[in-house]
């Protein structure tokens, strides 16, 4: 049986940091990339980490400007209401094994996101469009194999504590680059079949080569109607 490590034995103890964040240019999708330092400090030998992490936006840790909060308006309601309805947002959970470390370790987690605008997510990142930071909270558990101080214990399985945490402050320069690096400036809808039928068979009849006018043409015509 797993246990946590015993009060009344030594054992690793862990400290999390993340020093700081790219994107991978070469990735077939965005890939965030937080560059993780993980820190055993009582000097234990560590064998393996299986280490999980659940990775959340906390918006309620930053402050937000007028443009800001009107673009979240659809996330998270009226300004007014936002006392109640910034809740935090699961963004990822990502699982590593690490190899046998004393001291520092250094890894990297890869984060797979989407352009997908219908993910909360992705609609709070492109709401911060003057920049700033997004404010993330990583929460840390798993499995370490471990030297016990008996050597002839051999080696000895625990917990990571499910207290161990870091929060990390994600430049909005990173997520844009990476989109404008994976998408070139351009956003895609999901849409049903039978709305997107009806919107080609509306691009047909007025011969528009290409969505970008098709839609430009609808909206011309809405504000055309409402004026």
């Amino acid at each position: 049986m797993t246990l946590p490590f015993p009060r009344s034995a030594p054992g690793p103890a862990f400290r999390f940091t993340v020093t700081r964040a790219d994107h991978d240019p070469h990735a077939l999708g965005p890939i965030l990339r937080l560059h993780l330092t993980i820190t055993e400090t009582t000097g234990t030998r560590i064998h393996a980490l299986a280490l999980r992490t659940q990775i959340r936006i906390e918006p309620a840790r930053r402050r937000y400007s007028p443009g800001e909060q009107t673009r979240l308006v659809e996330l998270f309601g009226d300004p007014e209401r936002w006392g109640r309805t910034l809740n935090p947002m699961q963004l990822a959970t990502i699982s590593v094994v690490t190899t046998s470390f004393t001291g520092d370790h250094e890894l990297v987690l890869e984060v797979p996101l989407t352009f997908d605008t219908e993910v909360a997510a992705t609609r709070y990142f492109r709401g911060l469009a003057e920049g700033g930071e997004v404010p993330l909270l990583l929460l840390f558990s798993g499995t370490v194999f471990y030297d016990s101080a008996d050597a002839a214990a051999g080696v000895q399985v625990g917990l990571v504590p499910w207290s161990s945490e870091t929060a990390f402050r994600l430049p909005v320069d990173v997520w844009s680059q990476m989109m404008a690096a994976q998408y070139g400036g351009t956003a895609w809808l999901q849409l049903p079949e039978d709305t997107l039928a009806r919107l080609a068979a509306w691009r047909a009849a007025r011969a528009l080569p290409t969505w970008e006018q098709t839609f430009a043409a609808l909206l011309d015509a809405a504000e055309g109607t409402s004026s």
